[in-house]
């Protein structure tokens, strides 16, 4: 896919912005880390591997921004725009892994001048996007071997190019099956209430021309149960160290579905999205989002006014539920901590 979520140019971090697709297609620049915080929290920019790309990015805005200042100001600085960039969203675990590896790269350098730590800063944020798109190849890689010529696969949410640096994690499964030669089709959920599958997984296939269905959520089972989904694949906001997976609300659901059916389910993620440090699902934080993404959408309200409303974002699909998770290192099926631990060996 040539569009790319995120790039750099100028000077400056442009994301698409994917609260208006597919009905408009513009980019927003960000030039700082404040601004590239408000593009995350806003949903400009959204999906774990993306999200971390954008939030390395901005580290090298602040420093960028604050070059001028006298060398204490200038640190100082950087760390507050670390600070803001991790209160941006709670629940994906790769924007606080890239701030992690950016704080590292800043402790030691933190010798060297303004100029030098802006642009090794810059540095470091090229590289995670251009790893994230090779390994985001490597994970198709993988899992394309899992889909068999004919599949249909139903995915939830946005894993694509449009969450990643490029190509896609789950997406990226899909297309590297069709790159080798395999006749793949796919059903997407249109993950209510903020649309990621209708809106941007479905404009995403048909960019591609590969053959797509677009159902609500609530259709999911019946397609199931007439035997219409081959396999499921879905993206991850982070997996503990048990193998649970936070992902976009309504994949727990979709899960469930996929074992009453005897259909497999795989969760398509970097390593960076794994969290060794969490012991299961229960202790991912999810994050709860403004209520008016439930009352209703694009200005027109259809809830009833004084209703009760939740909003969680996530839910944890329990490890039990999933088939394989499918890495940049291979795939790990019936996931557990001992074959999660294996990984970063």
């Amino acid at each position: 896919m040539k569009i790319k979520a995120l790039r750099w140019s100028n000077g400056v971090l442009e994301m698409i912005d994917q609260r208006v697709l597919p009905a408009s297609f513009t980019y927003l620049p960000c030039t700082s880390a404040a601004s590239v915080a408000e593009g995350i929290r806003s949903m400009v920019v959204r999906g774990a591997p993306a999200i971390g790309v954008a939030a390395a990015y901005g580290v090298a805005l602040e420093a960028l921004r604050l070059l001028e200042l006298d060398s204490e100001s200038f640190q100082n600085g950087i760390d507050k725009g670390l600070s803001v960039l991790a209160q941006s969203r709670p629940t994906a675990i790769n924007l606080f892994w890239a701030l992690a590896r950016m704080k590292r790269l800043l402790e030691s350098i933190a010798s060297e001048s303004n100029a030098c730590i802006a642009a090794r800063l810059l540095a470091e944020a090229h590289a995670i996007f251009a790893e994230d798109i090779r390994i985001n190849r490597a994970i198709g890689a993988h899992g394309a071997d899992l889909l068999q010529d004919g599949a249909s696969v139903l995915t939830h949410c946005n894993a694509g190019a449009l969450a990643t640096a490029g190509h896609g994690t789950a997406l990226g499964v899909i297309r590297s099956a069709v790159e080798a030669g395999k006749k793949i089709s796919v059903i997407v959920d249109e993950t209510r209430p903020f649309l990621q599958g209708a809106r941007l997984t479905a404009w995403e296939m048909v960019q591609d021309e590969i053959p797509t269905t677009l159902i609500t959520d609530s259709m999911a089972g019946f397609m199931m149960s007439r035997g219409e989904v081959s396999a499921v694949v879905v993206g991850a906001d982070r997996v503990a160290k048990n193998g649970d997976v936070a992902n976009k609300v309504g994949t727990y659901m979709v899960a469930v579905l996929a074992r009453r059916h005897k259909i497999p389910f795989y969760v398509a993620c970097p390593l960076s999205t794994i969290d060794l440090s969490v012991k299961s699902g229960l202790d991912i934080p999810i994050e709860e989002r403004d209520h008016s993404e439930v009352r209703g959408f694009g200005g027109i309200c259809w809830a009833a006014q004084g209703v009760k409303i939740r909003n969680p974002s996530f839910d944890v699909t329990p490890v039990e539920l999933i088939t394989a998770l499918i890495t940049e290192k291979g795939v790990v099926y019936s996931p557990d901590v001992k074959k999660l631990h294996a990984l970063f060996v």
